[in-house]
């Protein structure tokens, strides 16, 4: 069975940066979409940012400006770079990664990589 594997969180002070990665334990299928979530303690799971397998990419407004999600969709491994991190960003980041498609569909979560911002 295939599962994500995150690596690269930790404690980081406010202004610093972080990247974030992800890759899958084994071979799978191109990806269709691949994104990054966090979830802060007492509140919901929030979209950070998304890519498509074309190149379009989604951000959380709070990021826009600071974060940059990119990846190779062919191989299903997807990456965050964080910058000008600020305590607010303190959360669980999970990663996504997603087939769409009707042939061999699936969609894989990522186990959690703690992000701690403070000074």
């Amino acid at each position: 069975q295939v599962h994500l594997v995150e690596s690269g969180g930790g404690l980081v002070q406010p202004g610093g940066s972080l990247r974030l990665s992800c890759v899958p334990s084994g071979r799978i299928l191109s990806a269709t979409s691949m994104g990054w979530y966090r979830q802060a303690p007492g509140k919901q799971r929030e979209l950070v940012a998304r890519i498509t397998s074309g190149g379009s990419t989604n951000y959380l407004d709070s990021v826009k400006g600071r974060f940059t999600i990119s990846g190779d969709n062919g191989k299903a491994t997807v990456y965050l770079q964080m910058n000008d991190l600020k305590p607010e960003d303190t959360a669980v980041y999970f990663c996504n990664v997603a087939r769409a498609t009707s042939w061999r569909p699936y969609e894989y979560w990522g186990q959690g990589t703690q992000v701690t911002v403070s000074s």
